[in-house]
């Protein structure tokens, strides 16, 4: 990828408001690849509990996560929105511990792509959610890349 690319898709992460406020961290970015992270925070807890954090913090991970798959693939994309995302949760995130994502952008269409994200706490043994979606791919004028 080039470095102009990983500018844009970071530029992409760090200009969503709600990523900076819940703390996400851009660890990775590539060639359609991206893995996002987010600190635990007990302002994000949806069972005061348990402490374990709320399903929409990890929503929002796994979809801004998504967008940053889409932009840093190689087709140059400008732009994203979401279209559709599918998220299975599959257990509670342990509390305390951070958390991450990671998104492939697998296949891309002329104005869609198509995107497929994994979250996963510290313990990485077992997922914590995947995600499946289909975001706009907004393509540069002319279509060069």
């Amino acid at each position: 990828m080039t470095d102009r690319k990983a500018l844009v898709a970071r530029a992409f992460i760090e200009a969503i408001p709600h990523a900076r406020a819940i703390g996400m961290r851009l660890d990775e970015i590539g060639d359609g690849l991206a893995v996002i992270s987010m600190p635990y925070d007990p302002r994000l807890v949806g069972d005061p509990e348990t402490g374990v954090i709320h399903g929409g913090a990890v929503s929002a991970l796994m979809d801004t996560c998504g967008g940053a798959a889409v932009m840093s693939h190689p087709t140059g994309a400008v732009g994203t929105a979401t279209l559709d995302l599918r998220i299975d949760y599959m257990r509670p995130a342990a509390p305390g511990q951070r958390i991450t994502a990671r998104a492939e952008c697998y296949h891309v269409t002329r104005s869609v792509a198509f995107v497929r994200a994994t979250a996963f706490d510290e313990d990485g043994a077992r997922p914590v959610a995947s995600a499946t979606g289909a975001f706009t791919l907004e393509r540069p004028a002319g279509g060069a890349a």
